[in-house]
């Protein structure tokens, strides 16, 4: 009895699915027919999901390069789950198309089985987990990804329950990709804690010095424009390298932003933002960060991913007290500080390489090339960390706790907990090859050649001269003994309020 039922069932559905394809065969959609074929081909293989991809992180925000890399990942895995389960688990035959008008159906006819439809798995998987990510990209990608469904029944090579299968397994494919990588909303609000910050209305009181030259990535509306149409009372200053070393700008600015009884704001990369906290500090004035580089390490960790999430912590006096790390030669000197990460070895040498290639080469090539010189050229540093001689490759020190891929730190959720990250890639025989061999194997925690710890601070010595090391993505020539360490809390920065 219950095997009569669920072929009743199953024929019920059928003859209700065909009846739907028949209809939409029969029925004609005005412009669709110039339209909705040459969609369904461009998403062969998932190439139009990859070039909007590629589009999102060209011209997008971090948010916008965020669901870029989420949608293509969730493609992977329903791609993935459709070829390899999917069709194979059930054999539906293709529709038979003598009902599909011939100026409709596709040119070339697929070979593979029916349900569920792949296209519709991987337009559902990539405009899904671009929309848990950013809820913009999602709307934008949305009638998109509808349209490539639909076509795939419009032009007769799929029934729709193979587009409605489809479409839910993509779909299920994004929400396990999330679980397995949260957004950025599941994600506890960074930094801590709270603490008063002035009210600046319209950025009155409010000293912004933007950099044009930090690297920043393309946007559609210039950031000046948007400063000066977002908070017109602040005074917003356009650095040019006849006015000077950036520093003396920022010191200038921050002395400016004390008699205003207002803030320093600043828009660049990360190594702009480290000048404008040190000239902060130095005139115990609020930052306020506008994201304006390639990467913006800091205001992303902080919370702050666009120019008007500033402006609107700026408007309401919201802020954060972060810590700031400090590198203080033994026997004086003016401290330097940074405010993400500090590194002596290889990556200072990657860093100079870098800078040196890149008005020739470009910044990605240059940094690849970079990469290649460096791992060929360079030889481990030779220092004493807290007394103890050792050979390095690598030291690597963050302001906070990072979260991490293998050997590689991804994010901070907290910007005032005290802590140095701090990671060593030991010298040795075969060292680079070992160290890679245990990130792959996720044996990293167990390798000799690598060690991790968290301390409030670390003294180093001993350092050859012409060694340099890096900070915030800035290189310096390294005192031959230092001390690593953070000042607590000194830094108020706007930040958005999240609650």
């Amino acid at each position: 009895m219950d095997e009569q039922l669920r072929h009743r069932v199953r024929s019920l559905l059928s003859a209700r699915d065909r009846s739907v394809f028949e209809l939409v065969a029969a029925r004609e959609w005005p412009g669709a027919e110039r339209v909705l074929p040459r969609l369904s081909r461009s998403a062969n293989h998932g190439l139009l999901w990859f070039g909007l991809a590629a589009g999102m992180w060209a011209v997008g925000s971090p948010r916008g390069r965020r669901a870029a890399a989420r949608g293509v990942a969730s493609l992977a895995l329903a791609s993935a789950t459709v070829n390899t389960v999917g069709k194979r688990s059930v054999r539906r035959a293709r529709p038979v198309q003598d009902s599909v008008p011939l100026m409709r159906q596709l040119r070339r006819q697929p070979v593979t089985t029916s349900f569920p439809s792949g296209h519709s798995a991987s337009a559902a998987a990539f405009a899904v987990g671009a929309a848990l990510e950013s809820r913009r990209w999602g709307a934008v990608l949305a009638p998109v990804a509808a349209s490539v469904a639909f076509s795939r029944v419009y032009t007769g090579v799929h029934y729709p329950s193979d587009v409605v299968a489809g479409a839910a397994l993509g779909a299920g494919a994004a929400f396990a990709v999330r679980g397995l990588v949260p957004s950025r909303t599941q994600l506890p609000p960074p930094a801590r804690p709270r603490t008063g910050a002035p009210v600046l209305p319209d950025g009155d009181g409010l000293v912004v010095v933007v950099n044009p030259g930090s690297g920043a990535q393309p946007t559609v509306t210039d950031p000046v424009r948007q400063l000066r149409t977002a908070l017109p009372k602040a005074e917003v200053v356009l650095y040019e390298e006849s006015a000077g070393p950036l520093p003396a700008v920022l010191e200038e600015a921050a002395r400016d932003a004390v008699k205003r009884g207002g803030a320093l704001g600043v828009c660049g990369g990360d190594g702009t933002v480290n000048a404008a906290a040190t000239a902060a500090l130095q005139y115990d004035v609020p930052l306020a960060v506008f994201p304006g580089g390639t990467f913006n390490h800091f205001a992303v960790d902080l919370g702050v991913e666009t120019i008007q999430d500033t402006c609107a912590a700026v408007a309401a006096g919201t802020a954060v007290k972060v810590d700031v790390g400090r590198v203080t030669p033994t026997g004086g000197g003016e401290p330097l500080h940074f405010l993400n990460t500090f590194s002596l070895g290889s990556y200072p040498e990657l860093v100079r390489v870098r800078e040196r290639w890149s008005p020739r080469l470009g910044g990605p090539l240059a940094s690849m090339l970079g990469v290649i010189h460096v791992l060929r050229t360079s030889r481990p540093v030779q220092a004493e960390v807290n007394g103890r001689r050792r050979s390095m490759w690598l030291l690597f020190a963050g302001n906070g706790a990072y979260r991490s891929v293998g050997v590689a730190p991804v994010r901070r959720y907290d910007l005032a907990d005290g802590l140095l990250d701090v990671r060593i890639a030991h010298g040795g025989h075969f060292a680079r090859t070992r160290l890679l061999a245990a990130a792959v194997s996720g044996a990293l925690r167990s390798s000799p050649v690598y060690a991790a710890i968290r301390t409030q601070r670390l003294r180093i010595s001993g350092v050859a001269p012409g060694t340099h090391l890096a900070f915030d993505g800035e290189v310096a020539p390294a005192p031959p003994a230092f001390a690593l360490d953070k000042a607590e809390e000194a830094l108020t920065v706007y930040r958005p309020d999240f609650d």
